[in-house]
Order: structure tokens, then sequence, then C-alpha cells
């Protein structure tokens, strides 16, 4: 290590309240590690930022050193790892702030959706959380955000009143449709490589509870199920958002017994009224046939995490996605033959029916892409080290069928390191060539990793 470089470092430890840690140092691997296991971020710093101020140190020391930067709260989406340059863990920055009256809360960088949704609960308030708690706040509202209640209230993004951010000159900036018009639209739906966001405020809804949960069928018995959801999903109001998971359980201890060595279609359910109006819209699922769990029931929105009851254990993982105009019944039939029990790798297809509030437009634009979508399509992987090609190779043989249909991808849901024809593909193409102009010119070093 250089004297310069040794200089700077001790000048950074100076200006951060929250930890800085180098290779081989205690707390290294702990700090870089997140929920995605699969090449995770190798740094030569990391600065575990405990503030605003913390952030402003690390952008301008990584300007500085001509080092690169990364951003990490819960490490869910991790995209291209970082090599060598500095990462800024925003986990110590959890902090939610519910303002009751204007219904609204400000949210730290490192809050998850749980910490938003225990915070506003109390005031009979939610925000429009995604399907699983523990993913970050931030960073799933700046790809959009497609949560449970999405088809009655649209994006997360859409609902962003102010999003403070620190550039790449190291100014923390107040971003909102008055003083930062453009870097407002960018943002909200626009993903990353603008800056570093160190909180928002958002809108919450009164909502406290809904009806919701899950229907699993044995594709074996049932095996209809896939198909009619597709039909179903063209009859229900806005007002009940679903989804629907098709996996091949390993036959393992830890699975439970109902559910161990099956294919398993898992409808899942979140619907905005009464119990009585659940209950009838979902009947058309439940008249399939014996279901292996049945979990619909009445539930306040704090428990909307058990709807889709994903996996809370980190691990690594890949996948591939397409948004979808139509769901053809063909190509949907072949998916779920050919990624079940005799696939090479472990798949787990994810469908979420899209529409409603989704396809408006919000009061104040934003980025999002492909609103028109109908269907999101999802196909993830459990992967070990070396298997990445023989996985992605396999996705692409799976979306293959659905090319036609195709509008483009969600950010949100691409696990792994993103092309640049998949970049491109989450946007339209003026989008894109607006938030490509709006990166050049808020970092004309490309020091914030895309």
């Amino acid at each position: 290590m250089s004297e310069t470089t040794r200089d700077g470092l001790d000048r950074l430890r100076a200006r951060t309240r929250g930890p800085v840690h180098l290779p081989g140092t205690d707390g290294y691997d702990g700090e870089r590690l997140g929920f995605q296991r699969l090449d995770p971020h190798r740094p030569a710093v990391i600065v575990g930022a405990a503030d605003a101020e913390d952030v402003r140190a690390a952008v301008e020391y990584a300007a500085a050193h001509g080092l690169r930067v990364a951003v990490q709260a819960t490490g869910h989406g991790l995209g291209r790892a970082l090599r060598d340059g500095v990462l800024i863990t925003t986990r110590r920055m959890s902090e939610v702030r519910v303002d009751p009256e204007s219904r609204t809360a400000w949210v730290g960088a490192g809050a998850a959706w749980r910490d938003v949704v225990e915070a506003a609960a109390p005031y009979g308030l939610a925000p429009l959380s995604g399907s699983f708690p523990g993913v970050g706040a931030v960073s799933y509202t700046l790809g959009g955000g497609i949560g449970l209640v999405a088809r009655r209230h649209g994006f997360a993004a859409d609902h962003v009143r102010r999003i403070d951010l620190v550039t790449a000159d190291g100014r923390l900036r107040t971003v909102t449709a008055a003083s930062e018009p453009d870097l407002f639209w960018a943002l909200r739906g626009g993903g990353r490589g603008l800056g570093v966001v160190t909180g928002m405020e958002i809108g919450l809804l009164p909502i406290t509870r809904m009806f919701g949960g899950g229907l699993y069928f044995d594709v074996a018995e049932t095996p209809d199920a896939p198909e009619t959801w597709r039909r179903w999903t063209a009859t229900v109001p806005e007002e009940l958002t679903s989804g629907m998971t098709v996996l091949s359980y390993p036959d393992l201890p830890m699975v439970p017994e109902e559910l161990r060595g099956r294919h398993v279609a898992h409808v899942q359910v979140a619907h905005l009224g009464s119990e009585a109006e659940g209950r009838e819209l979902v009947e058309p699922l439940r008249a399939l046939g014996p279901r292996l769990r049945d979990s619909l029931r009445a539930l306040p929105y704090t428990e909307g995490g058990t709807i889709f009851a994903e996996p809370d254990r980190p691990h690594a993982y890949r996948s591939r996605n397409h948004l979808l105009r139509a769901l053809d019944p063909g190509a949907l039939a072949s998916l779920i033959a050919s990624a079940g029990p005799a696939a090479p790798v472990m798949c787990v297809i994810g469908l979420r029916h899209l529409g409603g509030a989704l396809a408006r437009p919000p009061e104040v634009p934003n980025a999002v892409g492909h609103r028109e979508a109908a269907y999101l399509l999802n196909v993830l992987s459990p992967v070990e080290p070396g298997e990445e090609d023989k996985v992605r190779a396999l996705h692409e043989e799976l979306l293959a069928p659905f090319a036609a249909d195709a509008l483009g991808r969600s950010l949100n849901f691409g696990y792994g390191p993103p092309e640049e024809d998949e970049l491109r593909a989450a946007f339209g193409p003026e989008t894109h060539r607006r938030l490509a102009g709006l990166r050049a010119a808020c970092d004309p070093d490309g020091i914030f990793q895309v």
C-alpha cells in the first residue's frame, strides 16, 4: 500500500462514523456478503456507512483514487460484483420515521420492507412493499417495485415524494419533482448509476388488512392448475394481485412433508376487499381439486410476507426474466414440463399478474419501463460455482418460446450480472437514451457501477 493510499484511508476513517474494512481484516467478509452468495463483491475498501456524511466521504475517497463504487443494503439483487473498488454498505442506515398526518414515511437507505411495514402499522398505514419482507426498500423502489397490492396501487416508485442522493462530486442533493425534475424522473424506476441514495420519502396507504395466502397444487395430480390460473387472471378485478410459483421440491427432511418430492404449483393471492369477496373470487381455483396446502385467510398486512412464503436463508442463485404482453398457453405448458423434475438443474418458475394500476401513468412521470406488460415471467435456479454458463443457457432455452410476446426485462428480477442488451431491454429506446444521458452528466468519470 502506497503512502498516498495509506494517508487517504486514514483520512477516510477519521471522517466516518461507521467502520472501514480492508481485505483480510476482521469484519470484511461479514460486511461484504449479502443475501445473494454467488460471486459476491470483493472490494478493496468497504465503508459501513452510518449516515449520509459517511456516504459522502466514501464517494469522495473513491473519486480521488480512481476507484469504482457499488452500494449494498441487503444484497438480494446483486448484479455485477465489484472488484477492487469501494463498496458502501447501508445496513446501518435503517431508520424509518412515519408521519401519520401526511401519510408518509422517511426510509433510510438500509431499511428492509419489514422495517417500514412495522413502523407504519400502528398508524393504520402500509407501504407498497414487496413479497419478501427482507428486501431493501430503497433498491426495490429504484427498480420500480412490484408489490403485494400492485394491481390496485401501482409501482412503489410511483409513490416516492423525495430522494436524498450523493452524486459523484460528493454533493448531497435533495431530489424532488420541483428541485431536480430530471433526476427525480430517473431515480424512480431507472435503477442505479446516478449516485448513492441515502434515504427516500414515500407515500403510505390506509391498508391494515387483506384476504390472501397460497393454494398449493401437485402438478402431477392437477396438471390444469397453471393454465387455470392464467385464464382466471383475465377475470379478476384490480383489487386482486396474484402470482404463481412452480417448482419441484427436493425429497429432503427440511421440506414440509406435504410438499416433499412433489412438483408443486403455488398460487399466491392478495385481495384488498372483504373475506367474502376474496373467497368468491378464488373459488374457480379451489374448484380445481385437492390442495396440498390452503393458507387463504383474512390477515393483517403485517403478515403479507407469508403469502409468497419465499426462502429467507442466504444462498447462491441466478435468474432471467421477461415482461410479457400476453402469456401463451402452449409456451406455458411447455415451460412447466421442461422446468419440472426432469430439468438438469432445479428451476423455480415465477409468474406475476400485472396490469391494473401498474399500466397507468403516475401523477408525476418516472422511468419505469414497459407498463403495458400483462405478466412477469422469471426463471430462477440455485447455482453452484462453475454452473453459471450451464444455468444461463438453460434459462435462455426455457424463455425462448415466449420471445414473440416479450416486451423487455424487469430490473428488480434480474439476479445476476446484466448484459448491456438486458439493461437496454428494461426500457424503451427513448427512456434508455435519456437515462444514459443523465448518468453521463451526473457521473462523467463512471465511478458508479450500474
